[in-house]
């Protein structure tokens, strides 16, 4: 029951939901901007709109998994399992089998993980980013702030082991996955977001 309650996360984590609305406007976003299919790059490239239902279909990935396994009895007490699971859809996101093991950053369906797993350090975690990125109108940097931060947050509201375990976790994936933008924000060369009017 573990393995197929992972093995569903990934599936739902990988659909590629910003891919499939640039392909409703003849637009591979991977060929685009930065070539992630986030609704970052939705954003720069579509529209506001079509980024903030990507925003909200990639958060989805992240919060019904968790959801599903907590409705389930004798599972959803289970923390590592549930954390387990929430990775899973992160994952499946980050590589997706849909395109060839390729996907996006994970910030938006690992903050929908958060919220569905630990919901006041999901909140948290997306008012950081957001006075981050009033400031600075940089994706990244606000990402990469406000996880930076979400194991600090998650012990002092003193959460269990297991939570500070995948909220660490769950960092060092969004910190992989932005390598690139770590080195373009060291260089000073890190765009800013300017999106489609």
């Amino acid at each position: 029951m573990s393995l197929l309650l992972c093995i569903f996360a990934f599936i739902i984590g990988s659909i590629p939901w910003g891919y499939i609305i640039g392909k409703t406007k003849g637009i591979d976003l991977r060929k685009v901007g930065s070539g992630n299919i986030g609704a970052t790059n939705v954003l720069r490239i579509i529209g506001k709109k079509e980024a903030l239902i990507t925003l909200l279909l990639d958060i989805s990935k992240g919060i019904i998994p968790v959801l599903v396994i907590k409705l389930i009895p004798s599972y959803g007490d289970n923390l590592f399992l549930t954390g387990l699971v929430g990775t899973c859809a992160i994952l499946g996101h980050c590589f997706s089998p849909f395109l060839r093991l390729k996907g996006g950053k994970g910030v938006a369906t690992t903050i929908g993980v958060l919220l569905a797993y630990t919901p006041l350090a999901g909140f948290i975690t997306i008012i950081i980013w957001i006075i981050t990125f009033k400031f600075s109108k940089i994706s990244s940097l606000g990402a990469l702030i406000s996880f930076t931060l979400l194991p600090i947050n998650v012990y002092l509201l003193n959460y269990s082991d297991e939570i500070i375990f995948f909220a660490f976790l769950f960092t060092i994936i969004i910190y992989i996955r932005h390598a690139p933008n770590i080195k373009r924000l060291l260089q000073g060369t890190e765009s800013k977001i300017r999106e489609k009017q």
